[in-house]
């Protein structure tokens, strides 16, 4: 394992306000992406892969939260294993440990992988931002990116709630984190 590079994704997936419609399912549309140089805080690579759900339909509530319509996702969008076979093939995924923040894209990424029935891209050793920042600052309860950004004075860039955006941001979240544990 290299460690001097972390893979750093943030998934969006169809959400609806209020209960899933019936025969659909929650599906990842957007796969963001960077890789961290860890030694020098570089943040390269950084790409919003944009998955079309097969099983469930963008809502409004999700383009609200996400900007990412369904219109989208069919114009630009490519299938999961797709997704899957470009972290492989243009990340090496496997290869590197991967971090996100808090669990959720971790459990999204192998349940997906699972109901598929497609290989599971990413490496096995994972870093939960979430958790790590908390730890290392010492907090009671853990906070989501955002307040991260805030506590560190990182303003936030890009669209809060674009994988895209959101992989950059944790990035800069992780990399203070790594310095503290010099």
């Amino acid at each position: 394992m290299n460690k001097n590079k972390i893979i750093v994704i943030d998934l969006k997936a169809t959400c609806w306000n209020g209960k899933i419609p019936q025969g659909q399912r929650s599906e990842i549309i957007e796969i963001g992406i960077c890789e961290l140089n860890t030694k020098t805080g570089e943040i390269t690579k950084n790409k919003g892969i944009l998955v079309r759900p097969e099983r469930s339909k963008v809502s409004p509530f999700c383009t609200e939260l996400t900007t990412i319509t369904q219109d989208l996702l069919e114009a630009e969008g490519i299938s999961f294993q797709e997704a899957c076979t470009k972290l492989r093939e243009d990340y090496n995924a496997h290869h590197y440990t991967w971090a996100s923040y808090g669990a959720y894209d971790l459990n999204m990424m192998k349940n997906q992988c699972t109901i598929k029935g497609i290989d599971y891209p990413m490496s096995q050793n994972h870093i939960n931002v979430k958790i790590l920042f908390s730890e290392v600052k010492g907090l009671q309860r853990k906070v989501g990116m955002k307040g991260a950004l805030g506590i560190l004075e990182i303003p936030l860039e890009g669209t809060h709630h674009r994988g895209i955006d959101d992989a950059k941001n944790i990035a800069k979240i992780l990399h203070w984190c790594l310095k503290q544990n010099i």
